[in-house]
Order: structure tokens, then sequence, then C-alpha cells
């Protein structure tokens, strides 16, 4: 009788754990899309010349690197760290369906 019930207990939780894998891979594959669009964007030949001004200018470069350093990938994410992520999964998620 107990292994009726650890079964049981088991298919309960299977979908849920397993829905929870999928919405997982799918904000990772959503994550991808966005480094591998903007990779790609970064050498468009409209923006090339002005990614590369940017690459070089010290002010944008400090900027930037402050800008890093607000963000963490640890797993106890501030209220910021969270927003950040959510839009570029929504982002990514709205590009790999353009794309599709």
């Amino acid at each position: 009788m107990k292994i009726f019930y650890i079964i049981l207990f088991s298919v309960l939780l299977l979908p849920t754990s397993t829905n929870a894998q999928y919405s997982n891979s799918k904000n990772a594959q959503y994550l991808a899309v966005i480094k591998a669009v903007a990779n790609y964007k970064i050498d468009d030949e409209e923006e090339l010349s002005h990614v590369e001004k940017l690459r070089e200018n010290d002010n944008f470069n400090h900027k930037l690197k402050n800008m890093m350093a607000k963000l963490s990938n640890t797993r106890n994410k501030d209220s910021k760290n969270r927003r950040i992520l959510q839009i570029l999964e929504e982002a990514g998620k709205e590009i790999y369906d353009i794309l599709e």
C-alpha cells in the first residue's frame, strides 16, 4: 500500500516539475536568442562603426563597467536583477517568435 502512495505522489508531482523544467529551458532559449541576435546585429554594417566608437569611448566604458557591477548572477537576485532578466526573457521570446 505504501508503494501505491509513493507512485501516486510521484505522478502528481511529475507534471509540475516537468512544466517548470520546460519553462526554464524556454527562458534559457530566449536568453540565448538575445545573445546571438545582439552579437549578429553588432556586426551589422550600419551599426559597426558606432559600436567601434563606443568601444573606444572611455566614458562609456567606465559607465558600462559601473552598470554591470550592479548586476548579479547569484541565485538570490534583487528585484532590479530579476526585472532585467524578465525583460531579456520577454524580448528573447518576442524575437524568437518573429524569427521562428
